[in-house]
């Protein structure tokens, strides 16, 4: 599970709404190949990014992971990209 850097806590601590989440899902396959290392560098460049709020992952023993990071605005995601 990554944490939000932002706390210590495994939940993101949201402002009251309006915010947006993006989503992501993946399939992981057998072997690494360095998949936790980019994920690790992601979260660290969106945590640079003006809007961003945290984000939570979480992933099933089968591979199956979903990660949602939070922003301030939709032009906070969109510059994001």
């Amino acid at each position: 599970m990554i944490v939000n850097p932002m706390t210590t806590s495994a939940f993101t601590k949201l402002p009251e709404p309006p915010y947006y989440s993006v989503i992501f899902s993946s399939q992981r396959t057998a072997g690494e190949n360095g998949y936790g290392l980019m994920a690790d560098r992601m979260v660290e460049l969106a945590a640079e990014q003006p809007g961003y709020l945290g984000v939570e992952s979480a992933r099933a023993s089968d591979g199956f992971g979903i990660t949602v990071s939070y922003w301030t605005s939709l032009d906070a995601v969109v510059r994001a990209l």
